[in-house]
């Protein structure tokens, strides 16, 4: 089930979604939200510890137990770091997301960023398309992460260990950490409590 299918303010709470660090988002023709996004906006916690970012925007709801997140993005890429994506969250210093994001090196990719106090990021693969379709699973403790092109083939991000509260808040996340600012089409985000067979595979 599309939870962004026929979005309005009147309808978020009754969703169970809240906001956080909102400019402005208008539903999309059909499905869908356009969400604007200032510039200056990102999250991450430097692992040098040179800077800290916590101030996205953000649309969450509460999700308790094992659960699989999807979400199909299409960033409009306007600077480096410009991104989309799915921010798992306890709180500031506890956090995970998996993002379209464009990098440093001219490229596209599905990045992924694990937090605990600080972040520890990493490229994936560089990704040729205008949208791209974004997984996360928790199953217990461990984390698995996954893109598709097609929203079906399912490739491995990551997976990894992170001690979370049985319930944490699951959600959509948009950044712009330069100067442009840009906007995110959120096309599909859905969440279902179940526990896949493998955080690999997403399945």
């Amino acid at each position: 089930m599309n939870l962004l299918d026929g979005l309005t303010q009147e309808t978020l709470a009754t969703r169970g979604f809240a906001w956080e660090h909102l400019l402005r988002w208008v539903p999309l023709p059909g499905s869908g939200i356009r969400v604007a996004v200032p510039a200056g906006t990102d999250y991450f916690r430097d692992p040098a510890g040179e800077k800290t970012k916590d101030n996205g925007p953000y649309l969450w709801r509460d999700v308790t137990g094992d659960f699989v997140a999807r979400l199909h993005a299409r960033p409009a890429f306007a600077g480096r770091y410009d991104a989309g994506g799915i921010l798992v969250r306890q709180d500031e210093e506890r956090w995970a997301k998996l993002c379209f994001e464009s990098t440093n090196f001219g490229t596209t990719a599905a990045i992924s960023v694990v937090t605990r106090g600080l972040s520890d990021d990493a490229n994936g693969v560089d990704l040729r398309a205008p949208d791209v379709w974004l997984q996360i699973c928790r199953t217990g403790d461990v984390i698995g992460m996954q893109y598709a092109l097609d929203g079906k083939t399912w490739r491995k991000v990551r997976r990894f260990h992170l001690p979370l509260p049985r319930t944490v808040r699951v959600g959509l996340l948009a950044q712009s950490p330069g100067d442009a600012g840009t906007t995110v089409d959120f096309l599909w985000f859905s969440v279902e409590s179940r526990t896949v067979a493998d955080t690999r595979t997403g399945v």
